[in-house]
């Protein structure tokens, strides 16, 4: 069917239609008027952000909304806005980008913004479809696997020690049998203590189910994330570099800087020191994990919130 067929068909059908179709799909959707304010947001997008669209209509997306973040931990809400550059360019724009979701972690979504014209021929809309680009979506599957096999951490519903130890050790025989190299990052919560002094348990419980689903979104399928004690948790990553494990580290860590949990008067983030090495043919789980740990408190030394993949600035 071609262009002009197509839009004669849509001008003929019933004025819902267009609503009724975007909400069918899995995909998010959502329009944007000239003052970049939400005029329509799809099923879709309440199922992957968590809003519903009685929380978003009418508000700018960049209103501690969905944040558009690059992978370097910029908002792209001013300089970079998709939005901002569709109605420039009247063009299609895509790209990666990670959105905040309504419970504080950030989620990475393949988004393309496109131009909405006028009978003028003018853009008077910008609409954005965004899918979510995280192994989340697999996860209900393997999360009802891990709670029936007693691997999974009821507190943050990611995998428990547990299973992070049966997959070291099965990452350490690949690595030693097929010279599969992997590394592993421990990731550990700065000043939780105080900051459930200040807030309470119940919000640094939050706080630690934040950490934990930013992690689960932003590793690859293959990879493992999982919760090693109380405020501690490691990532194991598969076929890695140096140069590519400390990148890896460093984006994990930008994006749980900059998630947050929410109560009624405020905003509350947390910060995380982490320590990443890749793993060696001698090495035991134990032996692993030690040195990961050291690295992690090597960073806590340095300052907090940074990673550390050698112990460089130690006297």
């Amino acid at each position: 069917m071609s262009g002009h067929r197509f839009s004669e068909l849509l001008n003929g059908t019933k004025p819902d239609f267009l609503e009724t179709l975007f909400n069918s799909l899995d995909n998010g959707v959502y329009f944007l008027d000239r003052d970049k304010r939400i005029i329509f947001w799809n099923k879709g997008a309440e199922l992957i952000s968590g809003y519903r669209a009685a929380d978003v209509m009418d508000k700018h997306c960049s209103d501690k909304l969905l944040v558009h973040v690059d992978d370097k931990g910029v908002v792209q809400c001013k300089d970079f806005c998709p939005a901002e550059r569709t109605f420039k360019s009247e063009t299609v724009f895509p790209g990666i980008a990670y959105i905040l979701h309504k419970e504080g972690y950030w989620l990475p979504v393949n988004v393309s913004a496109f131009p909405v014209f006028d009978e003028a021929g003018r853009p008077a809309a910008c609409g954005q479809v965004f899918i979510d680009y995280s192994p989340r979506i697999l996860m209900p599957q393997n999360l009802q696997e891990l709670e029936r096999m007693s691997l999974l951490d009821l507190g943050t519903q990611v995998a428990n020690r547990q299973f992070l130890e049966l997959h070291l050790q099965s990452r350490l025989t690949e690595m030693k049998r097929f010279k599969l190299p992997f590394g592993v990052i421990f990731i550990d919560v700065d000043n939780l203590t105080k900051l459930n002094e200040r807030h309470g348990r119940e919000v640094g419980d939050r706080i630690l189910r934040m950490l934990a689903k930013t992690l689960a979104s932003n590793v690859r399928f293959f990879d493992a994330a999982g919760r090693w004690d109380r405020e501690e948790f490691l990532v194991a990553v598969l076929n890695i570099s140096d140069a590519k494990l400390d990148m890896v580290s460093n984006k994990l860590r930008l994006l749980i800087s900059q998630s947050h949990v929410s109560t009624e008067t405020e905003f509350i983030s947390c910060t995380v020191s982490m320590g990443a090495t890749l793993a060696r043919r001698e090495d035991t789980i134990e032996s692993l994990v030690t040195r990961a740990e050291q690295l992690m408190l090597h960073s806590k030394w340095l300052g907090r919130n940074r990673v550390s993949s050698s112990f460089k600035g130690a006297k």
